[in-house]
């Protein structure tokens, strides 16, 4: 990619500065399936409106469009606090909340401290478990003890590790952080009583089918001790991103499921006490990760149990014509550029 053509992906990512009626509707709300131990449970989950991660605006992860859904500036506490009461009025109880920002919800500029806690402290006692997602350099003293005094229950934070090898992470996935300062911040997390969550990303760009199964498998094992649930992040095309622009010339295909359940297999034999998940966004469309389209549903299905059961042994069973070509596609696919 030339640099003029980096540059204007990177311009497209934010949008401009929105009015103080876009700053008082959150992005989106909904409940999703999940599991609190051996217990299937409903997860309410909120995407609020706020600036967005800042890294959208120094470089930007070559996969990651979620700053199109900003704000474009700072949310006043009034806006957060407006937001949080339109949120509320639709929670039911679920235990579980994920709590999202497009960005890290412990960075002051996406969420000042004084907001954090009211938002926190707004499910306190009803929830049994609250998630958050941040950067690692935002999880200190500062930042994690208050909520924990505001949230009567189970923290966790999770964080887009991505990749445990460094090339990846840097070169593929263009983060800003090492692999180091992600399991040093889980570690701190951990040191507080905080459950630590790490999303690794199936599919960078640039790394072939394989070469994408071997580091995604590879960043299980050599995650799991540092973490107590491990997601495994298909790469769907977002808009704005360096993957949409080598999706559109035809040079990137979203992953095929079949990597995603081989990734989760032999994940599985590597997870220690650790959760392994899935939950692939946009699943079975031409820009999520799919098959041939006539088994995607039922292998969706599976990945799905797998992840709330933690019970692998359904993936072993599953079968379709599909999978011979998936299993040919990465003999003869040419060799990508190896970390």
């Amino acid at each position: 990619m030339t640099g003029s053509v980096a540059r204007t992906v990177a311009n497209d990512r934010r949008p401009p500065p929105g009015p103080a009626e876009s700053a008082r509707r959150y992005v989106n709300q909904w409940t999703e399936a999940e599991a609190l131990g051996t217990e299937r449970v409903s997860a309410f989950v909120l995407i609020l409106r706020t600036r967005g991660c800042y890294w959208a605006d120094v470089k930007g992860c070559s996969m990651c469009g979620y700053a199109k859904d900003t704000l474009g500036r700072s949310a006043t506490p009034e806006e957060l606090g407006l937001q949080l009461d339109a949120a509320v009025a639709r929670y039911h109880d679920e235990p579980y909340v994920k709590i999202y920002t497009s960005g890290s919800f412990l960075d002051d500029r996406e969420v000042d401290p004084a907001s954090r806690e009211r938002l926190v402290r707004a499910f306190s006692g009803r929830a049994r478990r609250l998630l958050i997602e941040t950067l690692p350099e935002f999880v200190t003293e500062a930042t994690i003890p208050p909520l924990q005094r505001a949230f009567e229950g189970e923290l966790e934070v999770a964080q887009g590790l991505e990749s445990s090898n460094p090339d990846v992470l840097a070169r593929f996935v263009n983060k800003g952080s090492t692999p180091a300062e992600y399991f040093a911040a889980a570690d701190r997390l951990r040191a507080f009583g905080v459950r630590a969550k790490g999303y690794l990303l199936l599919k960078p760009p640039y790394l072939t089918e394989d070469e994408s199964i071997r580091d995604v498998v590879a960043s299980v094992g050599e995650s799991a001790g540092r973490f107590d649930t491990l997601s495994i992040n298909p790469v769907h095309i977002q808009g704005g991103t360096v993957v949409e622009w080598l999706f559109r010339r035809g040079r990137y295909r979203p992953p095929w499921l079949w990597s995603l359940v081989d990734a989760m297999r032999q994940g599985a034999t590597l997870r220690g006490n650790a959760r392994l998940v899935t939950f692939p966004t946009a699943g079975g469309l031409p820009r999520g990760p799919h098959n041939c389209g006539r088994c995607d549903s039922r292998v969706l299905a599976a990945l799905e149990t797998a992840s709330l059961d933690q019970s692998f042994a359904g993936l072993d069973d599953l079968a379709c014509a599909c999978r011979e070509t998936w299993a040919t596609d990465r003999i003869l696919e040419p060799i990508g550029i190896e970390a």
